[in-house]
């Protein structure tokens, strides 16, 4: 009996990693896409150098 709930812990665990994983790449896929369009879409208003154009801080 104990050999067999340590096998369905084991692959529950690693079940749950590989929807964690999996639901990890599509939240940096998102934020690699909003950062891309950060580039492309500017704010046109702005008197200052360069960096007055970006839509975040840093």
């Amino acid at each position: 009996m104990v050999p067999l709930l340590a096998v369905l812990l084991l692959v529950l665990l690693l079940f749950g990693a590989g929807f964690a994983l999996k639901a990890l790449w599509w939240v940096a896929l998102i934020v690699l896409a909003v950062w891309l369009l950060g580039f492309v879409i500017r704010p046109t208003a702005g008197g200052g150098g360069r960096r007055s154009g970006r839509w975040y801080r840093w």
